[in-house]
């Protein structure tokens, strides 16, 4: 645990974006930021909405339930309680004490079921990052850091393209190279960057910083698009057709790791 908290801190430091999706929690608790209800939502829905739903019974409904202030939980095959408040067991659930146990229990799954673990998490990243500028960030600035942008703003992208070996943003072709782009899905629109860049990940501040190149390689031939992904350089030849550039372009980015092709 603690070795991941390691890794993710070193490419937080050298801005290495990841293909991992922590809950915003994670990134509130690396940075000292206290969880609430809401951040429950996105970790177990179904648990959030029953809480939730305590503060809408009757007092007589409460009193049915007999619900004590205790947690259980299973660990390696066995049952245990835990008690969110000292003497939790003998604490009945009441109106005057509802919103108590849900915030302890709010508590319990980010802090106490899990506090060993993350002390561990947080100690090798804070190995890497715990003396940097990191830790005045704000727990969205984190996750820009740790996943990058989620926004495909292609057009945005072709804004900021580098063209070279003859192109410009007005040949034929590259006009031809847009407009499929245009077109295709998100799910391609991903494919086509880690095609390109080793990575479907957007970077810091959209994709626009995105250091992005197509290059001419060659004429019109059958030959599929390739690409330099140390660079994030897309070599592509003067396809004459919008058809045949499309077709080419549809088999490189779906037979690829991402590597080039010859």
């Amino acid at each position: 645990i603690r070795l991941t908290g390691q890794l993710i801190g070193l490419a937080v430091y050298n801005a290495v974006i990841l293909d991992i999706h922590l809950p915003p929690a994670m990134y509130k608790k690396l940075l000292g930021v206290p969880v609430t209800r809401d951040d429950l939502r996105e970790v177990d829905p179904e648990l959030h909405h029953g809480l939730m739903q305590l503060l809408n019974l009757t007092p007589d409904e409460l009193e049915f339930l007999e619900r004590t202030f205790e947690v259980e939980y299973e660990d390696l095959g066995e049952l245990h309680t835990h008690e969110l408040i000292p003497g939790g067991a003998q604490t009945l659930l009441t109106t005057d004490n509802r919103n108590l146990f849900i915030d302890k229990y709010v508590d319990f799954v980010f802090n106490s079921s899990c506090e060993q673990q993350f002390a561990e998490f947080k100690g090798g990243f804070d190995r890497i990052c715990g003396s940097s500028y990191v830790r005045y960030m704000r727990p969205q600035e984190l996750e820009l850091l740790v996943c990058g942008c989620s926004d495909l703003d292609f057009a945005a992208l072709e804004r900021s393209t580098i063209y070279d070996g003859g192109y410009t943003k007005s040949t034929v072709v590259i006009q031809y190279f847009w407009q499929v782009v245009s077109e295709f899905t998100d799910e391609l629109k991903r494919k086509l960057l880690f095609f390109a860049t080793s990575s479907d990940r957007v970077p810091i501040g959209g994709l626009s910083k995105l250091h992005f190149v197509i290059a001419k390689n060659g004429g019109d031939s059958d030959r599929l698009p390739t690409s330099h992904t140390c660079f994030n350089v897309l070599l592509l030849p003067e396809y004459s057709t919008l058809d045949k550039l499309r077709e080419r372009l549809l088999t490189a980015i779906h037979n690829s790791e991402g590597f080039g092709m010859i």
